[in-house]
Formats: C-alpha cells, structure tokens, sequence
C-alpha cells in the first residue's frame, strides 16, 4: 500500500482509507490492539519508549499512514496484532482511538484491546516495576477544585467530585466518564494468566525502593498483580495528593477499587471505546489495562515531595524506566499470544468464561 495521504480518482478526492478498499487491500481485523501512549524517538532502533519492544518483538513491519491521528499504526504481516500510540493525556487518547474506530480500513468489533503502558505507583501497594492489571479505572480531572488553602478546615481536599457541594458527597454518579469498570473476570484470567512472569529487577530500583522504609510492599521485588488506575493530565506528587488519589478511587468505585497506579490516559481511552461500542465499532467489554511501575508517586519517609518529583523524570531520570517498559511487554505479550493461538474460542467467548 502507497503511503500517499490523498490521490485524485476521475475528479474525485479519495482519503487514504478509502483508496485502500478501493485497491483491494481489504478491510484488516486485529485479533488484538496493544495501545501505547508515547514513544521517545523513532519506532525502531534507539531509546525506546512505550511503543519500540512491541514493533521490534511483535513483528509489527506494516506502517499504516494515519494522519488523522497521532502517529502512524502498526501491524504485523497477517494484521493480527495492531499497534497504536496515542500520545500523552486523555484529550490525545480519546481522540486518537476514537481515530482509529472509525477508521474504515479496520474492522475492530471483535478486537481485545490492551492499554501497556508505564505509570507512577503507590509505595504502599507495590514496588517498582511492578505490572498491574486494573478492574477500575478512574478519572482524576473531572470535578470542581478549591485551592486547599481555602478549603475548609473539616475537608480533607480541596477537590470535589462533579456537581457536588463537598469532598466524596453521596450519591456517587458515573454518568459523565467519572470511572469505568472493566469486565472483572477478563481481567482475572489475564492476571492468572501471567501472575508467574519473570520482572527484571536492577541495582538502581534496589537503592530507591530502599529508601522506602515502613512501606513493605515497596520494598518487595517486582511482581504482576492486580490494582487499580487513576487517569489525569496532570501529572501530580506526593504523600497529600497520594491520599487523596486512595481516597478518589475509593469514593468512585463505592469501595471496591483499591488505587495502585496513577497515569494520564486511560479514561480518555475508555471513554472513546464505550462510543465506538455503541457504534457497533468495538467491544468496550474487551479491553485489558496493564500499567507497569516506572517511579514512585511520592516522597519516602523523611523525604521531600519537590525534591522527589525532581528525581523522577520520564527516562534516565525514572530508577525504573526500562524495567517498566520490559514488563508491559513481557507480561502483556503473553495475553497477546494466547488470545491468538485460542481465536477460534475467543472470537465468539471472552476468557475467563
């Protein structure tokens, strides 16, 4: 296929999508979509980001022009595995996914869909490097702000949930995208599916989670476990917001979520597949969140939260950097694989059935 954006046909216009069908390429069903977030450089050969292991390991050689996103696809040379970066914050990802459901080249009504991607953690659940799958995944940037220097003195937080008067007001309503709940039992058989991978462990995460003293479940190696994820573009530090973080998932999922990992996409993610479900373009039923621990959300004891901030930065600067991105793939591979070694079962019924 011509990476060629535009062409002109008998005076008239084709997009790319179109011309492709025209052409008879045919239209490409993914058994699965691996949605990655960012990518430091190129896709291939240097400082890898989210997206680099997947393209090199998985195959995926087919670039797919894709203007109307954020960066082009990948698939492999049957399209079985299809390979997008969304970029960084829910606004990028709602939109790019949303790009890509409506894209008429690709059929994804029957496509699992699995978000692999690196994220802060809580000390005191897990260590870094950990892979976490989420049931929960809620929203951080929906609801109305006092600047906690006015708050008053009984609020924990300045932070309110949407349309209402106080912190954590009942009734919870979901309605807006607030938190989504994925299927519990995909994610179980994900979790028991993978829960024996092997996670690299280095000195640099050693000497970090050492400094963690009276967090147990920091100071562990890595390991894949289940958790659940807050999603906000801003990327936030430290033990007060920490608390409120706990707090947040706690009150949204009517205590059934336990906050472990916070990122910046993925409510933007769901937001957009619960559309294209009502679509009939995707199965929001089918998606999979593995976020892998590439720094701390907070200071240790007796640490600095702007000091620790300053020490967790994307790349060199995150003790846990590529050890994050090696566990979301090799954890989550090993879903990719089995989904498509079993499509015969798992076109027609979800795991875990």
């Amino acid at each position: 296929m011509r990476a060629t954006v535009f062409t002109a046909l008998a005076g008239v216009v084709f997009s790319l999508p179109v011309l492709a069908l025209a052409q008879g390429v045919g239209v490409i069903r993914p058994k699965v979509v691996v949605v990655t977030m960012f990518e430091a450089g190129a896709d291939t050969g240097d400082r890898p980001g989210e997206f680099q292991f997947w393209v090199e390991r998985e195959k995926l050689t087919r670039v797919w022009p894709f203007p109307q996103g954020y960066r082009d696809l990948r698939t492999n040379a049957d399209g079985s595995v299809l390979g997008v970066v969304t970029g960084v914050g829910t606004a990028r990802s709602a939109a790019t996914i949303m790009a890509l459901g409506l894209d008429p080249r690709f059929d994804l009504s029957r496509s699992y869909w699995l978000v692999a991607g690196i994220a802060g953690v809580d000390p005191h659940d897990a260590p870094l490097g950990a892979a976490v799958w989420a049931e929960w995944i809620v929203d951080g940037d929906l609801g109305h702000e006092i600047d906690a220097r006015e708050k008053p003195a009984d609020w924990t937080t300045g932070y309110i949930p949407l349309r209402k008067k106080r912190p954590y007001e009942g009734p919870v309503d979901r309605s807006e995208g607030e938190a989504y709940r994925l299927d519990g039992k995909l994610v179980e058989w994900a979790y028991q599916l993978t829960k024996d991978t092997p996670l690299a462990d280095s000195e640099p995460m050693q000497r970090r989670r050492a400094l963690y003293q009276g967090f147990p479940q920091a100071q562990r190696p890595p390991l894949v476990m289940k958790g659940d994820n807050l999603a906000s573009m801003t990327y936030w530090h430290g033990k007060l917001l920490n608390a409120w973080a706990n707090d947040w998932v706690k009150y949204y999922s009517e205590g059934a979520g336990e906050y472990v990992t916070t990122a910046m996409e993925d409510t933007g993610t769901l937001q957009s597949l619960t559309w294209l479900s009502r679509a009939k373009r995707a199965d929001v039923n089918r998606v999979l969140v593995l976020r892998t621990a590439s720094n701390f959300d907070m200071q240790w004891p007796g640490g600095d939260a702007a000091e620790s901030l300053s020490g967790e930065k994307l790349g060199p600067g995150y003790s846990a950097y590529l050890p994050s991105l090696e566990a979301a793939h090799q954890v989550g591979r090993r879903v990719v694989h089995e989904i498509i070694r079993h499509w015969a079962k798992y076109e027609e019924t979800l795991p875990g059935r």
